[in-house]
């Protein structure tokens, strides 16, 4: 059961600006521009790096509408909608599908820690009530539980899950799920510095925190490895090896809105309980930022 992919290419995880009030609302446009001016295929809205954990079921709803509205069809827009509450991740679901994204984006539920056959139910009640192609999310160091590659494969066989963001870093786990889901289960890098890799392997590209600030940089990388360019992907990968490992320096998104305020954007602060970056490791972002020219 082939299955097209909801987007191929850099798919931004994109930041929420905040200010004192709530969301920067005119801010949250022109990053928006932003994006779909630099070559971005497709934007998570409301997702880790978004900082969705600190924002109420109404606040994540009018971001959604508004990032929808403010698109214009220009790049495809998948939902966070991760929870470790089973129907809260339904009804942020149905939010996405009443506004019309082109998918949703589900994390394994922290905290609770359930197991396999737990993982299967939690997504299936989602997706079975959904009318929105849905993307998995495994970052077990985010939330302490992993998809294993025999748990793909039973979700791959739902009509309505797309695929997965693979952030666990493990490419032993890739290469197993991809042998036993074949195109039934698309696979998307969920870290920077595993892009070029992946691809080869398969993989449709990438669901990036970096391409908040280096855009084109990130969409040019997937379409030369995409297209089998993987010496053209390899020195835009080197170019930038030093700043993807740098914007984790601390616990994401704090970095790259740090890296964002830092070149002029002004996306405005973190949001508790994240907070501001040590003075130390600030030195180091900027010095990264320096060495690609971005301040």
């Amino acid at each position: 059961m082939k299955k097209t992919p909801i987007f191929e290419g850099s798919c931004t995880a994109i930041v929420t600006p905040y200010q004192e009030g709530g969301i920067d609302y005119e801010k949250m446009g022109q990053l928006i521009d932003f994006q779909a001016e630099n070559g971005t295929s497709a934007l998570v809205v409301c997702g880790t790096t978004g900082e969705n954990a600190t924002q109420d079921v109404d606040e994540h709803a009018e971001l959604l509408r508004f990032a929808h509205a403010h698109n214009k069809g220009r790049m495809k827009l998948i939902a966070g909608i991760g929870s470790n509450n089973t129907n809260t991740a339904l009804h942020l679901g149905k939010e996405a599908e009443a506004v019309g994204y082109d998918g949703v984006l589900m994390v394994t539920p922290y905290y609770n820690k359930t197991t396999q056959a737990g993982l299967v139910q939690h997504f299936t009640y989602v997706a079975d009530r959904v009318n929105v192609p849905m993307v998995l999310y495994n970052v077990p160091s985010r939330t302490s539980i992993g998809i294993t590659a025999d748990t793909y494969k039973i979700l791959s066989e739902h009509p309505n899950i797309n695929g997965t963001k693979e952030a666990s870093g493990d490419f032993s786990l890739f290469s197993k799920t991809r042998y036993l889901c074949g195109d039934a289960l698309n696979v998307w890098s969920g870290n920077d510095d595993q892009t070029v890799p992946m691809i080869a392997l398969g993989a449709k590209g990438i669901i990036s925190v970096a391409a908040n600030v280096i855009p084109r940089a990130m969409a040019d990388l997937c379409a030369a490895a995409l297209k089998g360019d993987f010496q053209a992907a390899q020195a835009i990968h080197m170019k930038y090896a030093d700043l993807f490992s740098t914007l984790f320096i601390e616990t994401n998104p704090i970095p790259v809105k740090t890296a964002l305020n830092l070149m002029g954007m002004n996306v405005g602060h973190l949001r508790l309980p994240l907070v501001d970056m040590s003075e130390k490791n600030l030195e180091t972002l900027k010095a990264s930022l320096r060495n690609v020219g971005l301040i």
